[in-house]
């Protein structure tokens, strides 16, 4: 498709040339730049043909400058209009090759001007020297736009390029991935990162924060069972991250590390801290950290990358079973109520009111698996409330009553974190729905980031012995080792199941 726009471009820009210097020819009555002129045009026809063919597009527009120029110095003693030609293989070597073909069409044209003109006349005079340097910096500024076109149309056209792009990159990732002495867990390489903190300073609570939006989410935290030490030091660290520079605030501090997180903390209040050596260390930091920033930065990026896939896929998903699945059983559903209103005998017309009922409860399973799949914790949201809103349509959709208890911080957890958490849940959710034959179902929800506990409990028959196709408590286990959370399933003490995800201690 690129190729056929440009070719349009070029051929468009022939097609002016032939009536921009028509006119002027045929007003001063030259015979001989008409008879040139008819050259030219035979010459920008064939090189039109020919740039059809496939590998032939840049070779034909040096040779077509080539030629302009045998005709331009040949008919130099007779006419200089002509020369208004040598504008234009500048502009096609543009399109076709870019910067790089356009001073290949000026070398060509220019060469071929100049001999053609001393073998034709002996000589070219002052006036026609200076009209032939004229025209060939009109072309080289034409050149540059035909530059700018290429890109821009095949910038604008070229469909694969982002898979071709992708392709190259994911390549270069599978070969580096054995390279990757950390590996590329967030978890690991921020609590790597902490460590190394603590040992450059004598700190009594540090945390790692990567921005998202306007705040702050923190990767990882220490604060050796006081809960609260870290509140000022993550206000701290939001004007370190505003300003891209290391603050120190009484025995408060934070830095920018790397190009994603940024480092807040209290040091220890002792009588005899030397303030300006860590004023000094903690200016020194960010460079002597760079190598396990640069891993981080890294495992960050990949996080992004798999949650974006991820995405795309439940969307898709959820968009095939609606529109293929959900539609075809719905289907069959007319199918049975049209057999069904003339039933042979009364035991037929049971078996298709039984079919009819089994029909239904499916069709309403598959939109609930569309709507899980559509759900998702929107930017604006917390995790409690993306759980909150999942819980009211499965309760609408079951009739079984679903309480949910909230007990989070306004600090949001990172982002894939809250995505895995959302999903055990939502699952726990609908495996009680779909198997506990309960009667209500409690979810308690505790996020004090970096830390999470979230409990679903129902009073119904507890659990039972699993089936062969059944894969749901398998990939909430998975989910759960994503992002280093604890899965814990166990019977409740008062009857019914109980599934609990942790990840960290909550405050």
């Amino acid at each position: 498709m690129t190729t056929s726009r440009l070719w349009v471009v070029t051929a468009g820009a022939r097609g002016f040339a032939v009536l921009a210097l028509v006119g002027p020819i045929l007003w001063y009555r030259d015979g001989v730049g008409l008879a040139c002129l008819g050259a030219a045009a035979v010459v920008w026809l064939a090189a039109s043909l020919l740039e059809r063919r496939p590998g032939l597009t840049y070779s034909v527009s040096i040779l077509e400058a080539a030629a302009i120029g045998v005709i331009c110095g040949a008919a130099l003693a007779s006419t200089q209009t002509l020369l208004l030609a040598l504008a234009l293989p500048p502009f096609v070597g543009g399109v076709v090759r870019g910067l790089f073909g356009t001073w290949l069409a000026i070398s060509a044209e220019l060469v071929t001007v100049v001999v053609s003109a001393l073998v034709a006349h002996q000589t070219i005079t002052a006036e026609q020297g200076f009209a032939i340097f004229t025209w060939v910096l009109a072309g080289l500024g034409l050149g540059m736009i035909g530059t700018f076109v290429s890109a821009g149309v095949g910038a604008a056209v070229d469909e694969l390029a982002p898979y071709l792009d992708a392709q190259r990159l994911i390549r270069q990732l599978l070969d580096l991935s054995t390279d990757l002495s950390s590996g590329l867990d967030v978890s690991t390489l921020a609590g790597s990162l902490l460590a190394e903190i603590g040992d450059h300073l004598p700190t009594t609570a540090v945390g790692i924060y990567r921005p998202r939006g306007e705040s702050l989410v923190p990767l990882v935290s220490g604060d050796h069972g006081d809960s609260h030490v870290l509140d000022d030091a993550e206000e701290l660290a939001v004007e370190s991250w505003a300003r891209s520079a290391p603050v120190l605030h009484d025995h408060t501090f934070a830095f920018p590390i790397g190009d994603s997180v940024v480092a807040a903390g209290r040091l220890a209040e002792q009588a005899e801290l030397d303030v300006p050596e860590v004023e000094r260390t903690i200016l020194r930091l960010p460079e002597d950290l760079r190598a396990k920033s640069v891993q981080l930065d890294t495992a960050l990026l990949f996080s992004d990358f798999r949650d974006a896939a991820s995405a795309d896929v439940r969307k898709r998903l959820a968009r095939e079973m609606h529109d293929g699945v959900a539609q075809d059983i719905a289907s069959l559903g007319y199918l049975v109520d049209a057999l069904a209103a003339r039933p042979a005998d009364e035991k037929q017309a049971k078996a298709f009111a039984m079919l009819r009922e089994r029909i239904t409860k499916i069709v309403a399973e598959v939109r609930q698996s569309v709507l899980t799949l559509r759900t998702s914790i929107g930017e604006s949201e917390s995790l409690g409330a993306a759980i909150s809103t999942v819980a009211r349509h499965l309760s609408e959709s079951s009739r079984i009553p679903i309480q949910v208890t909230l007990d989070e911080h306004s600090t949001r957890l990172r982002p894939e974190v809250e995505a895995e958490l959302f999903r055990i849940t939502q699952e726990a959710m609908n495996n009680a729905i779909k198997h506990a034959q309960c009667s209500t179902i409690e979810v308690n929800c505790q996020v004090h980031a970096p830390a999470a506990l979230i409990t679903v409990t129902d009073d119904g028959r507890g659990l039972q012995k699993g089936r062969s196709d059944s894969h749901g408590l398998k990939i909430m286990r998975e989910r759960a080792r994503l992002v280093g959370a604890e899965l814990a399933i166990d019977d409740s003490p008062g009857g019914g199941l109980s599934v609990a995800v942790r990840i960290g201690s909550p405050r």
